[in-house]
């Protein structure tokens, strides 16, 4: 009886073990692309057969995520592909310290950080990501003049919309900063 019951037990405990190597296996197959656009969160299948993947999945995986902010308007657009996930109103540079035009990439991120520049010194800055040398995109506690230009060419967001966005992109973002 007792070597019944341990028999069975290698047996039950063998099927398990092989279907957690199966299942290792193919999340694991899932392998991030090495491609030139980081910011594109292309996955590589390593057989779409094998896990029963279909080609909509793996278009709903490669869809890129960028960042549009239309200074003009004084909006921030997130998009996900062809699908709007967010839309904001901002606060940009003033003539005077304009936000550069173009297409950036967010390089790094910051929950908290101190921002200094001629003419302000702003400690525990919420939410910063950096997109082209000192200019970020981040939450602004100090001002509520959204849809009007008052940075000195910083992206400014309420706090709380900030944190979505900071939640929601990754370093390697495009950016891209239009009139």
């Amino acid at each position: 009886m007792q070597s019944w019951i341990s028999s069975s037990w290698i047996r039950c405990s063998g099927t398990f073990f092989t279907g957690v190597v199966f299942m290792m296996a193919a999340l694991l197959s899932f392998v991030p692309s090495t491609s030139a656009d980081p910011s594109s969160r292309i996955l590589r299948v390593a057989s779409v057969e094998e896990n029963n993947i279909n080609s909509s999945d793996i278009q709903e995986i490669s869809q890129p995520r960028r960042i549009e902010i239309d200074l003009s308007d004084q909006r921030l657009f997130a998009w996900e592909g062809k699908k709007l996930v967010y839309s904001f109103r901002v606060s940009t540079g003033k003539r005077a310290t304009p936000t550069p035009t173009g297409k950036f990439t967010i390089n790094s991120k910051y929950r908290v950080n101190r921002m200094r520049g001629r003419g302000y010194d702003i400690p525990d800055v919420p939410y910063a990501m950096y997109f082209y040398q000192g200019y970020a995109i981040h939450g602004a506690y100090w001002h509520n003049r959204f849809g009007t230009p008052v940075s000195h060419g910083c992206v400014n967001l309420p706090v709380k919309l900030a944190r979505k966005l900071y939640n929601w992109a990754s370093p390697g973002t495009l950016v891209v900063v239009r009139k």
